[in-house]
């Protein structure tokens, strides 16, 4: 079979498989969509546990409005023309929830915000979670200290716009996300993701999930500010599935649910071969892109091959995970470091570490080889070549081949 992955914003990549050695090519579900402001005006105007948004707009005081950053595919710009028919958007301030990521370019602002951007520029800004002023809301019963960038925490109203879809440790995007890490101190991101190390903290999982827990339980540090929430499920091509309008926690699960239908993708057996496409925009970096790979690795075989494609045109991100995979040819001996302390990014690596324990990790993008290499990752210059090579070593070798990598989350039905 023929396959033409994309690869970077407007690129791509050919790739054949041999019928008689493909499994299965996955993509996330086909649903039905709606015409996208219909949707958002039914979410806007039939709230769930909130009276509508008119009426939450009503009254003095400053809203502001938090939006999430370029890593994400969430459509900002239609929500907002869509808010526009109920107040003057001129009226808020905006903040984009960058968690610990830099913040975004003039092209990213331009991509979150459309054609509102020039008549909105000067009201936005990018949280910062080392720079910024932050306020002391509490601390959650794990002991992570709530401090909130001061522009959320001192205003009077916030309404989030956000998009749901699984997370590979903190179970789902979205919902007490926008919060934490969303527009968090650095210092309040690391001691929340230090539970991203545990077993239980994983795609999909939400009961006993310690990262997911620890978030609710910081957000009631803000729970009594007025908080409306827009969160939206996109379907594979990004266009808007569902919408769920209204309180911060039944929005969110309500938008749980459309994300199942959507991402979630059985599976009757794993596969030998597996290969996982970061899709624009999460091809960012390699930090980033490891979503990819996080979600391929319930499809694969003990011992094969994941060949994560992803352009990665920042670079490798952060690189305080990078040091540590860099430190040793040995994910044991890597897990067992990162045993003894932790700092922001140290997830990122054990997470990685451990797919390196389940097979070999080849990698398609546009860092230098040398950069993979040291990371125990193989780099190659074509997805068709990475496959030739595992194909050399098992001619047999069944392939999987998952579009959408970074949101798709393969499940097993069978035994395989």
């Amino acid at each position: 079979m023929r396959l033409e992955l994309p690869y970077g914003k407007d690129g791509h990549q050919i790739l054949e498989v041999p019928d008689e050695n493909l499994s299965a090519v996955l993509r996330p579900n086909e649903v039905e969509c709606g015409e996208p402001q219909h949707e958002i005006r039914k979410g806007l105007l039939h709230p769930l546990g909130l009276n509508s948004l008119r009426s939450f707009l009503e009254g003095d005081g400053e809203t502001v409005i938090i939006v999430n950053d370029g890593t994400r595919p969430t459509p900002t710009s239609v929500v907002l023309e869509a808010i526009s028919g109920f107040a003057d958007l001129k009226r808020f301030r905006y903040l984009v929830a960058t968690g610990a990521h830099r913040p975004p370019t003039e092209p990213e602002y331009q991509m979150i915000f459309g054609r509102w951007y020039p008549l909105l520029a000067d009201r936005v800004k990018a949280h910062d979670s080392r720079k910024d002023r932050m306020v002391r809301l509490g601390r959650s019963k794990n002991g992570t200290e709530m401090l909130v960038n001061e522009m959320a925490a001192e205003a009077d109203k916030l309404l989030i716009i956000t998009s749901v879809e699984p997370h590979y440790f903190a179970g789902y995007t979205g919902g007490r996300k926008s919060f934490l890490p969303g527009v968090a101190a650095h210092k309040t991101i690391e001691q929340n993701h230090r539970l991203a190390m545990r077993p239980e903290a994983q795609v999909l999982r939400l009961e006993g999930n310690p990262v997911h827990e620890d978030m609710m339980d910081a957000i009631k540090c803000i729970e009594s500010k007025d908080i409306f929430a827009v969160q939206m499920v996109l379907d594979r091509h990004h266009n808007i599935y569902r919408v769920a309008a209204g309180d911060l926690h039944l929005t969110f699960h309500k938008a749980v649910e459309y994300a199942n239908q959507v991402y979630c993708v059985p599976i009757k057996e794993r596969a030998d071969v597996v290969v996982s496409i970061a899709q624009y925009p999460m091809d960012i970096d390699l930090y980033q892109s490891q979503k990819a790979m996080d979600n391929a690795k319930w499809a694969l075989k003990p011992g094969g091959t994941l060949i994560f494609v992803s352009e990665c045109r920042d670079g490798i991100g952060d690189r305080t995970y990078y040091d540590q995979l860099s430190s040793s040819a040995d994910p044991e001996e890597i897990l067992r470091n990162l045993e003894t302390e932790y700092r922001l990014g140290y997830h990122k690596a054990a997470k990685m570490a451990e797919i390196a324990k389940q097979g070999k990790i080849c990698g398609v993008t546009s860092l230098r080889p040398d950069d993979l290499s040291k990371i125990n990752i193989h780099p190659f210059s074509s997805v068709q070549e990475a496959l030739e090579s595992a194909l050399s070593v098992d001619p047999k070798a069944k392939v999987l081949v998952m579009y959408e990598g970074s949101a798709l989350v393969p499940r097993l039905t069978g035994h395989g």
